[in-house]
Formats: C-alpha cells, structure tokens, sequence
C-alpha cells in the first residue's frame, strides 16, 4: 500500500504541484481513508520527501542506463531529454520550482543528490565526446558540466521562463541546442545537424 501511495502521489504532483495537493486530495483519488495514508506517513512533508527521493532514484537509474546504452554523448542528451518529456508529459506546473518554495529543505536535499549525479554523468559524457572527436578537447569539462546543471535548473524558473511564453518542451529543447553547439566539433556538428534535421522532417 505504501508504494501505491507514493505512485498516486508521485502523479498527483507532477501534475498539479506539491503545494495544490492534499492528503484528502490522493486519499479520494485512491478511494481510501486518510488514516491509511497515515499509517505510513506521518505527515505530508514525509510523504512529500519519500515520493521526491523516489522520483529522483526512477530518474537517475534511467538516465544512468541510457548513457551506457548509446551510441555517442549527443545521441545520449537527446535520449534523456525524450524520457523526461515522457516522464513529465502530465506536467502543468514546475514541481521542482514549487519544490524550493514550500519544501526548502526537501528542496535542498534533493539539489545536492541532483548536482552530485548530473555532475558524475555530464563529466564522463564529455570525456567521452572529446575521445569521439565530438566535442572540443580544449573545453573545460569541470565548467562545462557545471555550467549544464546550473542552465537545466534556471530554465524550471517558472518566473523567469513564464508558462505564458514559453513551453517546457521548448526550453529543453533550446537550452540543449544552446548547450551542444557551444561544445561540438565539426563532426560533432553534423551529427547534431543530422538528429535535428530527423526531427523536422
């Protein structure tokens, strides 16, 4: 059962926000009592944390096994970003954003889990497109990958990149582009020009 409330809860976020949702909200939506949802939490933030660090572990472990799955580092942040579209698509408010707002310290937890995994993984992605001739070899990764996880963070400022004029799918897709043609080689280049032009056709 507890699993199951996190799985509710986890949809019930993502879609309409942490703040908007409460433990009568996914008790009715599960058709049980709140005092079930009781048994296991004590009390929303817990709820709140478990469902988040779940979240967080679902994600890294899919991103982890794309990165050794594919066929080069561009390929792979197109894979990623795919899979987060997909993981997101009931997604009508930033949850990470409501996240820093109502939750800090669960917010603050899960940034350190977030910036020590993205760190890791962007690194030994571009130290793989630098050995492919990809990338640049004179890039400074340490910067680079810093850099990608700060640039991922800013555009889910729903304050700055308004719902208004600009969609999720858009940001990450421009921010990916942003950050790609920043790095590449003329062969990492027309590797990117080839999946960008798949796309549009």
């Amino acid at each position: 059962m507890k699993s199951k409330i996190c799985s509710k809860a986890q949809e019930m976020f993502l879609e309409l926000g942490f703040k908007s949702v409460t433990m009568d909200d996914i008790a009715n939506a599960m058709g049980i009592s709140k005092k079930t949802i009781y048994v296991h939490f004590a009390n929303k933030t817990k709820l709140v944390q478990e469902t988040t660090f779940n979240m967080f572990d679902e994600v890294s472990n899919k991103i982890e096994s794309i990165r050794i799955t594919a066929n080069n580092p561009i390929t792979e942040l197109y894979e990623v970003k795919l899979f987060l579209m997909r993981y997101l698509k009931g997604e009508k408010v930033s949850p990470q954003f409501q996240l820093q707002k109502f939750y800090p310290t669960i917010h603050q937890e899960l940034q350190k889990k977030q910036y020590a995994f993205m760190l890791d993984s962007v690194k030994r992605s571009l130290e793989k497109g630098i050995a492919l001739g990809l990338f640049r070899d004179n890039i400074d990764i340490e910067f680079i990958s810093r850099m990608y996880f700060n640039g991922m963070n800013g555009i889910k400022n729903r304050e700055v990149f308004t719902t208004e004029l600009f969609h999720p799918d858009y940001l990450m897709e421009s921010y990916l582009d942003y950050h790609l043609r920043a790095i590449v080689t003329q062969k990492g280049l027309k590797q990117l020009n080839k999946i960008t032009l798949t796309k549009a056709s």
